[in-house]
């Protein structure tokens, strides 16, 4: 059997074969390295995937939330929402801003922030939230979107981990996730369902005003050539990233749909462990697993993730210690134990290994070492 990884970029790159040195070789032909053609041409693409949005592509994903925040004018000081379990760059950018940072707590069973935290964390100066649509699947967006509403504030979308994944309103509707609010952000960094290789992200919105804004603050706040109308920041990205990208999206709905089926079968296998909380669907949105999240729940989540180690499965804890709690983000306002279920969650959490080339054989690999623990 293959050793196993978490993400497998090597059996992608054996899927795409003499197509992925193809399009690379347009690029180096061409020699448009910065701003070539196909990173508009991606931008075009993806904003037809995600349903009819302008699509501003950047350097990464924490450029692509930096941007996004200062689309909206905030003030040094002003504050945003953002949930106390997530990667850091949510709040990164927002401290980089000089701006509050409000901490709402999540949800035990699908992880995303919880609508009734949001009222706790307001005061009169949020002026914006950043709901993530954690490990595949979308924010509660109807009571968000409801709330901010309320309160005249922003909505920025952090889909680095939710990339095609749809939002399902009560009427059966469905859109995008990160197409609701005010701009959506996402990350192309490899290990994502839509990756690049290299580093990578965009942004988008439905406002066409605001789109030209993003796309000049990327672009050191000049529209036209040395005509510097703000102070922006120089986030570009690569035309080889792109090149990669134009060819990845068109099999990213096959490559989520794989991912859903070895959800299933990891759920077929441990459903029967009673010390697992498997990864919760939510009836508002489809999961497409960015990751395949457990819950350990009697306290033996490192001894697990060290034995499955051992047994040459690689384990990943995806936060081990919520961001309220990090010595740089650290306030005598959120001491520990102020958010219960963020600071449970890091204590309990696991990811198995998750990508679209993970064979049958190797699902039942893992989940037969997850079953030898416990027993």
């Amino acid at each position: 059997m293959r050793p196993l990884k978490m993400v497998d970029l090597g059996l992608e790159q054996q899927f795409f074969g003499p197509r992925l040195q193809a399009v690379m070789a347009e690029v180096l032909a061409h020699g448009q390295f910065i701003r070539g053609p196909e990173v508009q041409q991606f931008a075009q693409e993806l904003g037809a995937y995600l349903g009819g949005v302008h699509v501003v592509p950047c350097a990464n994903g924490t450029d692509a939330l930096q941007l996004a925040l200062m689309a909206l004018d905030l003030a040094p000081g002003d504050a945003v929402i953002v949930p106390a379990f997530t990667y850091v760059s949510t709040a990164e950018v927002a401290a980089l801003l000089r701006l509050q940072i409000r901490w709402a707590d999540v949800s035990l069973e699908h992880f995303n922030l919880l609508p009734e935290a949001l009222e706790a964390a307001y005061t009169p100066r949020v002026k914006a939230i950043v709901p993530v649509h954690l490990f595949g699947q979308a924010a509660p967006m109807a009571e968000i979107l409801a709330f901010a509403q309320a309160k005249g504030i922003a909505v920025v979308e952090d889909t680095a981990q939710a990339l095609g994944a749809e939002y399902i309103f009560p009427d059966g509707q469905r859109a995008k996730a990160g197409t609701l609010g005010t701009i959506g952000c996402t990350s192309f960094f490899p290990s994502k369902n839509l990756g690049c290789y290299g580093d990578g992200g965009a942004l988008w919105t439905k406002d066409t005003t605001l789109a030209q804004r993003l796309a000049r603050l990327a672009n050191h706040g000049q529209d036209v050539l040395y005509e510097f109308i703000e102070v922006g920041v120089n986030s570009r990205l690569d035309t080889l990233q792109a090149a990669i990208l134009r060819l990845k999206l068109p099999y990213l709905e096959e490559f989520n749909r794989r991912r859903q089926a070895i959800a299933d079968l990891y759920d077929s296998y441990l459903r029967d462990i009673a010390a697992l909380q498997l990864p919760t669907r939510v009836p508002w949105s489809t999961h497409i697993f960015h990751q395949y999240t457990l819950r350990v729940l009697d306290g033996r989540r490192d001894a697990l993730r060290a034995y499955l180690t051992a047994r040459g499965v690689p384990a990943m804890v995806y936060y081990p210690k919520p961001l309220h709690l990090q010595p740089a983000y650290q306030h005598p306002e959120a001491p520990p134990g102020s958010f219960p279920n963020a600071e449970r969650l890091a204590r309990e959490v696991i990811s198995l290994p998750m990508h679209p080339f993970l064979s049958e054989d190797q699902v039942a690999y893992i989940a037969e070492a997850v079953h030898d623990f416990f027993r």
